[in-house]
């Protein structure tokens, strides 16, 4: 158990009956009444949400999340199959769980899944990876400072500069998906 004063950031607790990750804290003294503000990140939505935790709160479980490496295999119909790299265990994430990160996953690449006990939470990439474009529209002599529509690899649909071509390597950002720079 941990209380409302040992919170700190990436701590995870189980707040409501949800698995809630600490993203920050601050402890607040407003009108001689002592409380701490936070902000949490649900581990199974996605969902961010803030609150105010006063110190007679009682205690929350605290949980421990295992992150595993494992390798993505391939994907078949609605599921993502990877493949644990030290026990060769495979496992099957449902597509809907991976709507944002399967635009990032190529075959054979490592990722951490990301586990609490035994049930899956998701897939945590890096921030950044290199993806190849496999769709653009060729570049429009003299103009550099426009932007235009390319498809990587995986499918991901995004802005590039105008210098970029059909089969070069791109760094592209996990977070947002936006174009960083040539790889």
């Amino acid at each position: 158990m941990i209380n409302v004063n040992d919170l700190k950031n990436g701590v995870v607790i189980e707040y409501d009956g949800k698995l809630m990750q600490i993203l920050e804290f601050m402890h607040v003294l407003q009108n001689k009444v002592a409380y701490v503000r936070v902000k949490m990140k649900d581990l199974r939505t996605g969902s961010v949400m803030e609150t105010a935790l006063k110190g007679s709160d009682s205690a929350f479980k605290r949980c421990y999340i295992d992150r595993r490496p494992m390798q993505y295999i391939y994907a078949s119909g609605d599921s993502y199959a990877f493949m644990d790299n030290e026990t060769y265990e495979q496992i099957e994430i449902p597509a809907e769980r991976l709507a944002w990160e399967k635009n990032f996953l190529l075959e054979g690449a490592n990722v951490n899944i990301t586990f609490y006990e035994s049930e899956i939470l998701g897939v945590s990439l890096d921030d950044k990876i290199e993806l190849t474009i496999v769709d653009t529209l060729p570049a429009v002599k003299g103009d550099s400072t426009s932007k235009k529509d390319a498809t990587c690899e995986t499918g991901l649909t995004l802005k590039v500069p105008m210098f970029i071509e059909n089969g070069e390597k791109i760094i592209v950002s996990t977070i947002d998906g936006t174009y960083v720079s040539r790889a």
